[in-house]
């Protein structure tokens, strides 16, 4: 019996607003927590929460690939249950920490299983047909918008009740997940469609190898690359530069992850669907861009705490570009090998999460630290505007070429 897409797809939805909004709910404390482990202040939390995303990283960047063979071998579903278990298990780990320690075998724990977005988005290249892909990637988008709408608020109003009851509420929201994806989520990869597993194609370095066979999709690729590292500017740095800049407290800064998730909801789940099928995915690669160099510059010289909300809007539209260009790399690979292209980027994306949090936490640190040489705790952002505008440069040649292959 064939899946009904649409039912699939509220499925995936369902999976990962439920893995965003507990991934959500521990931003807002987690500064506090690794203070309190520590005993040192908001530059030096930043330095470890550092490093803390890049034990995760790595043992992504290593089981990433493993996972995304598996997934063509065996289907989505099984794979992507186990990820959730293991964000499950991760968050306990945090929530009972008694040292610095604890955290780092947590992340390690969750980087192993950390699989979810990697299989959902082979999932959703299984269901979809190539003209309908930018916009169901787009999906992706609106789940992790929606889960930090719900996920900070709800971290950032438990947090009252102590720093640990927010990692608790996200454990049993992961468990449940699992349970829910259980019963009701879909097999999406035909069995005619799946592939035998070859440890060659599987680890991470082999992954990376295989890029060989996609030397088309070279410079789209780069830019996945980079522009995730550029995205680490605020993802790794956004809690400590609240706090440190504008005096935030944890309630406040889960209001504006929330406004965050708001805002690229509303540019994922809506104005993706209607954007890209008027300009086309060339042109949306580079709006989306623009958009990124626009909403990093601004960032890094805001002087009050409501220009972070205001600058927000121009940053959420450079989410019209990472969809596109998911688009363009997944048309451009057979149905069996979607699981693979999927690993490959993940893995790449895995490297981008060891190197953007170390460089952005650590240049973060350095220019806020006691001492520093000039004091600018906006940094982060300026590398991450630089990175966006050689994606733009990059993206001029590489974006006729895959189209055109």
């Amino acid at each position: 019996m064939k899946t009904n897409h649409k039912n699939a797809l509220l499925f995936i939805f369902i999976t990962l607003l439920i893995d965003c909004t507990g991934i959500g709910i521990i931003i807002p404390v987690t500064p506090k927590l690794i203070e309190e482990l520590t005993g040192g202040g908001v530059s030096d939390a930043a330095k470890y929460g550092g490093w803390l995303s890049v034990a995760y990283a790595v043992m992504q960047f290593l089981f990433s690939s493993v996972l995304g063979g598996l997934s063509d071998k065996y289907g989505r579903r099984p794979v992507l249950l186990i990820s959730l278990l293991g964000l499950g298990i991760d968050y306990i780990f945090l929530a009972f920490a008694p040292t610095i320690f604890w955290l780092f075998i947590g992340r390690m724990v969750a980087g192993v299983s950390g699989a979810s977005f990697t299989t959902a988005s082979a999932y959703i290249a299984d269901i979809s047909v190539p003209e309908k892909r930018a916009q169901n990637f787009g999906m992706v988008g609106v789940a992790f918008g929606l889960g930090f709408i719900l996920g900070p608020l709800i971290g950032g109003v438990f947090s009252h009740f102590g720093t640990r009851v927010p990692f608790l509420i996200a454990a049993g929201l992961s468990l449940l997940n699992a349970l829910y994806g259980y019963f009701v989520l879909p097999e999406s990869l035909d069995k005619e469609h799946r592939r035998a597993f070859d440890w060659k194609r599987a680890n991470p370095v082999g992954m990376l190898l295989n890029l060989r066979r996609y030397k088309p999709l070279y410079g789209l690729i780069l830019i996945v690359f980079l522009l995730n590292i550029a995205g680490h500017s605020a993802q790794s740095t956004w809690t400590y530069f609240t706090m440190l800049k504008f005096n935030w407290t944890e309630e406040m800064v889960g209001y504006s992850l929330a406004f965050v998730g708001l805002t690229i909801g509303i540019v994922q789940g809506g104005l993706i669907r209607v954007i890209v099928p008027k300009i086309g995915e060339m042109k949306a690669v580079f709006v989306g861009l623009a958009f990124y160099l626009t909403g990093y510059m601004l960032f890094a010289f805001a002087n009050h705490g409501w220009m972070m909300f205001a600058f927000m809007v121009p940053y959420a539209l450079g989410g019209l570009g990472m969809p596109a260009i998911q688009s363009i790399i997944s048309n451009k690979v057979p149905a069996n090998e979607q699981g693979e292209i999927q690993g490959v980027l993940t893995s790449l994306i895995s490297l981008t999460a060891i190197i953007g949090p170390l460089l952005m936490t650590n240049s973060f640190y350095y220019f806020t630290k006691p001492g520093a040489p000039v004091y600018f705790p906006g940094i982060p952002f300026i590398i991450g505007a630089v990175l966006a505008l050689m994606c733009i440069f990059i993206a001029v040649k590489a974006v006729p070429k895959a189209i055109a292959h």
